[in-house]
């Protein structure tokens, strides 16, 4: 049996937001079986608990939000990534600000602080949701699909006109183990070229050479310079992961993209969510032995029954 799971006690976190340069404190509470992950931004008292869902996404915008107002919930791909990459249905954030930390840049700093929390069982099975047929959208010459498939399996090609990234491929199958060695330490990037002009946007105001990877014209700028080989299409791989995770269930299916972004893994879950005869949700019971094994934790982090 796969259990849901939630984190064992009450942790927080404190970074700047990379677009609003505000400093925050994310605090997150266990919760209980099949209540999801849920928001809340606590400098708002009038703010509503906000469920993190695919339909209710707002502006796609260079991150992922949820809800559209003033007490909108900014940024929470990375954190939603390292969740769904270890197993977590259910746990209850609360934000002081209006964007989740970026700490480094990736999904790892969050995977650490879990880790160290400690991750409980629930005494309720985890549900799947299976893809039955293949799902597709298109938007400007970018596409993402969905087909059958045992496990949840990401093959992710980006395009950059530039020398260091040009076109990377990568195909990924999820465990929560490969997760977290191959694709969690993956940061997030951009142009030095396009700094001024997201600024402008109200962007990136919190972006620096420590929570991101920045190229110039021809190379990266950070002194120490990539952390593996194609860390830009893995970081695809992590973002994809944190967006499809907003379907609410652990996946199996296999998810191709062609430059794709959050928009349009947006509307990709908004597809399959509107397709009823694509999918169907069943017990982990009921799965093979294979995805089973997967969905396991790796041994080096804490769980507790």
């Amino acid at each position: 049996m796969i259990y849901q799971r939630t984190i064992a006690k009450e942790v927080s976190v404190t970074g700047i937001g990379i677009h609003s340069g505000k400093k925050v404190t994310l605090k997150m509470y266990p919760a209980e079986a099949d209540t999801g992950i849920l928001f809340r931004r606590s400098d708002i008292p009038s703010s509503k608990t906000v469920k993190a869902c695919a339909r209710g996404v707002g502006p796609t915008q260079n991150n992922t939000t949820l809800g559209d107002g003033p007490d909108a919930i900014h940024t929470v791909e990375h954190l939603l990534s390292a969740l769904y990459g270890l197993g977590i249905d259910n746990v209850y954030c609360e934000m002081d600000g209006p964007e989740v930390p970026i700490m480094d840049g990736s999904s790892g700093s969050f995977i650490f602080v879990l880790k160290e929390t400690g991750i409980e069982n629930l005494s309720k099975s985890k549900k799947f949701m299976v893809i039955l047929e293949p799902v597709r959208v298109e938007n400007k010459g970018t596409w993402a699909m969905i087909e059958p498939a045992k496990n949840l399996i990401i093959d992710s090609t980006i395009v950059f006109a530039h020398p260091t990234i040009n076109t990377q491929k990568e195909v990924f199958e999820f465990s929560c183990e490969n997760y977290v060695n191959t694709i969690s330490r993956a940061r997030t990037f951009g142009m030095l070229r396009d700094v001024d002009m997201l600024k402008r946007m109200g962007l990136a105001k919190g972006g620096s050479l420590d929570n991101a990877i920045v190229l110039d014209d021809y190379k990266v700028i950070n002194p120490e310079g990539l952390r593996f080989h194609e860390e830009f299409v893995k970081h695809k791989i992590l973002d994809t992961i944190g967006d499809i995770s907003l379907l609410g269930y652990q996946l199996a299916g296999k998810i191709t993209t062609y430059k794709s972004g959050h928009y349009l893994h947006n509307i990709l879950c908004r597809k399959i969510l509107d397709t009823p005869s694509a999918y169907e949700i069943v017990s982990a019971s009921s799965l093979n032995a294979e995805v089973r094994e997967a969905h396991k934790l790796p041994q080096f982090i804490s769980v507790t029954n």
